[in-house]
């Protein structure tokens, strides 16, 4: 039985926050992390899927200060899978970005 996820952060600046943990035994299927600048000043993200929950490896990255314009939104990791016991991490340059994670654990 598919089971639907939702998460949310609002990292503080340069922190790298696990928006999701994979509570194991199961697979996550990302719909999709949306990022959402509540400033008017462009910024830079940063998102990744650890597989392991070891650390994040260059091969991890999904966005790597990928640009966002003041007051936009982008969606990144639409599809990707998260496996048992993997994590998405987040991260945003400045304090103004807030993160929603979707998916169904299978």
């Amino acid at each position: 039985m598919a089971t639907y996820v939702h998460a949310q952060s609002n990292p503080s600046a340069a922190t790298s926050t696990t928006l999701y943990t994979n509570p194991g035994g199961v697979t996550t299927v990302l719909s999709g992390v949306t990022v959402a600048n509540r400033s008017n000043v462009g910024t830079t993200f940063r998102v990744s899927i650890d597989p392991a929950a070891a650390g994040d490896s260059n091969e991890d990255y999904y966005a790597y200060d990928m640009p966002i314009g003041g007051n936009e939104s982008v969606v990144v990791a639409q599809g990707a899978i998260v496996p048992s016991t993997g994590l998405v991490r987040v991260y945003a340059t400045l304090a103004t970005l807030s993160f929603q994670g979707d998916g169904v654990e299978i």
